[in-house]
């Protein structure tokens, strides 16, 4: 009776074991196939790998063979545009340097007008030559007084105006304000700025005395360029 029992018991222990088992592959079968869908197994007939390379997949460009011919002009096209270029900037170095070798011959012309005088009441105003330096049109003058009485100058009266008759900003630095009668020339210089100067080609200035304004020194045609 007692073997009996253990017999029994061994088989109700397999069977439970057997279904453990079987129930255990029929869960993972149904997992693995759950992750595994979507995936293809890859098509291997050499029909369907042609028909594969021939489609160009989705977002990419096809692969286009350029003809020698067509390579060929691009390039001769490029080396003709790069030895344009090159020319262009050679031109543009000769004209800068040509610039820079007639820019003391055409300072020696313009300053070959100079000196430009002006004289009133024993008072003389000399503007003795034009140069630029940066962005700035400096005018070396002199005033010299050969009279009997001081003369009073306000220099912010300074006028002057170029050859289409347009008033200009001007300053004057290092002339006295009181110019005394001893026949002393006392130097300065008169600054305009060259942005104000386009198209100008000639300057006019006026300074009158003040505050009576009895007398006028004019000085016109100063060439800038």
């Amino acid at each position: 009776m007692k073997l009996n029992s253990t017999v029994a018991l061994t088989l109700v222990l397999l069977v439970l074991m057997l279904g453990a088992g079987l129930v255990s592959g029929m869960w993972g079968f149904a997992l693995g196939h759950e992750a595994l869908k979507g995936v293809s197994q890859p098509d291997a007939r050499p029909t369907a790998k042609t028909k594969n390379y021939k489609e160009t997949p989705a977002g990419t460009q096809p692969l286009v063979m350029l003809k020698e011919a067509d390579i060929i002009k691009s390039v001769n096209v490029r080396k003709q545009g790069k030895g344009k270029q090159a020319k262009a900037d050679k031109n543009d170095e000769a004209s800068e340097k040509r610039t820079k070798s007639l820019s003391p011959s055409e300072s020696t012309a313009t300053n070959a007008a100079f000196p430009i005088v002006s004289k009133d009441k024993g008072v003389t105003l000399e503007i003795r030559s034009v140069q630029q330096q940066q962005d700035t049109l400096l005018l070396d003058v002199s005033l010299k007084n050969e009279g009997d009485q001081p003369v009073k100058f306000l220099y912010s009266f300074l006028d002057v105006t170029d050859n289409r008759g347009r008033p200009l900003s001007a300053s004057a630095e290092g002339l006295p304000g009181e110019l005394p009668p001893n026949g002393e020339s006392f130097s300065g210089t008169v600054s305009i700025p060259t942005s104000v100067l386009e198209g100008a080609d000639r300057l006019s200035l006026t300074l009158t005395d003040y505050p009576d304004q009895q007398l006028r020194l004019q000085t016109s045609d100063i060439p800038v360029r």
